[in-house]
């Protein structure tokens, strides 16, 4: 058993924007650097075995700057980004979440499907179960990240979860079996 917290990225200058952001490498906004001074603080009590993050800034900075004084094992991971959202890439949010139900088996153009975003998710869950057993973790992550830690941890529909109404709330909990 493996428990999970995750925390999506802060605020960065995109979110601000309603400018979906999939691949593109943003920088957080003042915003995100308070948010992710605050995630330090929530968690200031709390230890994790390792901290994975997604390789772009928007969630590898949230980490530093949430636990720069901290001892943790910081581990980027590419296959914890959020979709590529192709063509769509720095569209107006209401456009790709228009667009979400309809890329879970087809891809955005250019870009890759949310089965792919779940699938590479899969592979990282293999992974930590084989090397994170009775430990604990977080992942600072994207909705993709999230929509796939549901789907295989609970078992939840993509179908299901993709267009269901998000909403930010401090941390979620997961265990892994």
């Amino acid at each position: 058993m493996t428990t999970i917290i995750f925390e999506p990225h802060s605020t960065s200058y995109d979110n601000e924007a309603h400018i979906s952001s999939g691949w593109n490498d943003v920088e957080l906004s003042e915003l995100g650097v308070k948010q992710s001074k605050e995630l330090g603080d929530r968690y200031k009590k709390d230890h994790f075995d390792a901290i994975f993050c997604s390789d772009l800034q928007r969630s590898y900075k949230t980490v530093e700057i949430a636990f720069k004084n901290r001892d943790f094992e910081i581990i980027k991971d590419e296959r914890l980004r959020e979709c590529n959202y192709g063509d769509f890439t720095q569209s107006p949010s209401h456009e790709v979440e228009e667009q979400k139900p309809n890329r879970i088996k087809t891809p955005f153009p250019s870009g890759e499907s949310y089965l792919e975003t779940s699938q590479r998710m899969k592979e990282f869950l293999a992974e930590i179960h084989e090397n994170y057993e009775n430990k604990k973790i977080m992942i600072i992550g994207h909705r993709a990240t999230q929509y796939a830690l549901e789907h295989w941890i609970l078992g939840k529909p993509l179908e299901e979860i993709i267009p269901a109404p998000w909403s930010w709330q401090p941390g979620w909990k997961y265990i892994l079996d």
